[in-house]
Formats: C-alpha cells, structure tokens, sequence
C-alpha cells in the first residue's frame, strides 16, 4: 500500500486484486450471504480507493482493511434485512396474478364483478346507499347527504361498516 500511495499503479493493482480474498473472509465470518459477496468486495475495494490516502504504512495494510471489509459486511448485511422486511411475499397474490391469456382474465374480471354487484345488493338499505353514492358515483359527502337527506356522519359510518363487509365477503368469509 505504501508504494501504491507513492504512485506505483502496478502495485496498486496488484494490492487490490491480493486484498479480495481478506475481504470474502472477513465477509463470510459476518455472515454475508454466499450471492451478496461480490457486492461486499466491490463496495470495500471502491471504499480503499476513496481512502487510501489515510492508510498509515507504518500500520498493517491487512487489519485496516479487514476494518473496512468488515464495515462494508455491516452495511449489507443491514441493507439485506430493510429490504426483507418491505418485501412482501404473498402467495394468493401469486396465484391471482398468474400468466394467463386476456380471455380467461377477462372472464375472471366479469365474474369478480358480478360476484361484487351481489354482494353490494345483498347489503342492508343504508349501507347500500352509501356505497352507492360515494363509492360507485363517487359524491362527495356533502353532495351524497343532500341526495339522501341522511347526515355525513351516517353516511361514513355505513360506508365504513359496507366495505368491511363487502371485504369480508369478497374474501370468502361470512
């Protein structure tokens, strides 16, 4: 390291290439998965490269940079379980969404309908009306409550109490 700080371009090049097998070692005692180590190599040699100036020679290359390999794991490792933690993995969604041709999607579109309009008439009166006129007219409260003559507060708590039921329905509870 200390002739590539000199400007030693053959050095410096063979001092990257020796420092990744350090560097998959100190990944893999972090735990890195086996797929994400090549990402932790790259971002610690990119890492070196932004600081080498700081290595000090009179320290060793080897536990500088197994610091930085080691930091770089951390920050993949944690970059890992944000992404799990958002990814959503819901396998009705799957098999909903499945390849098909527009047909049979179309079908299956019609039928999802006329099971929704079922269900909607098979709501109570108010509910019904709620739904209705917010959702499938789309009025505004105040315009839904003087077409009906019922209070906004009514109409909320009908639609509230509709879409429950109708998600309830829809998913094939009772």
């Amino acid at each position: 390291m200390a002739a590539a700080q000199a400007g030693d371009q053959r050095a410096y090049a063979r001092l990257l290439t020796d420092s990744v097998a350090l560097i998959r070692a100190v990944a893999r005692r972090q735990g890195v998965a086996v797929d994400a180590l090549d990402d932790v190599v790259q971002e610690t040699l990119l890492t070196v490269h932004r600081v080498r100036h700081t290595f000090d020679p009179t320290r060793s290359y080897d536990a500088w940079l197994a610091a930085i390999a080691s930091r770089r794991a951390i920050d993949a490792l944690r970059s890992h379980g944000r992404r799990d933690r958002r990814e959503v993995h819901d396998e009705r969604a799957y098999d909903m969404h499945a390849d098909r041709d527009d047909a049979s999607a179309e079908t299956e579109r019609a039928q999802q309908a006329g099971r929704l309009r079922e269900a909607i008439d098979a709501l109570p009166p108010g509910q019904r009306e709620a739904v209705e006129q917010l959702g499938l007219r789309e009025r505004s409260l105040a315009e839904a409550a003087e077409h009906t003559g019922r209070k906004t507060g009514a109409l909320k708590v009908n639609l509230h109490r509709a879409l429950k039921t109708l998600r309830d329905r829809m998913n094939g509870e009772s």
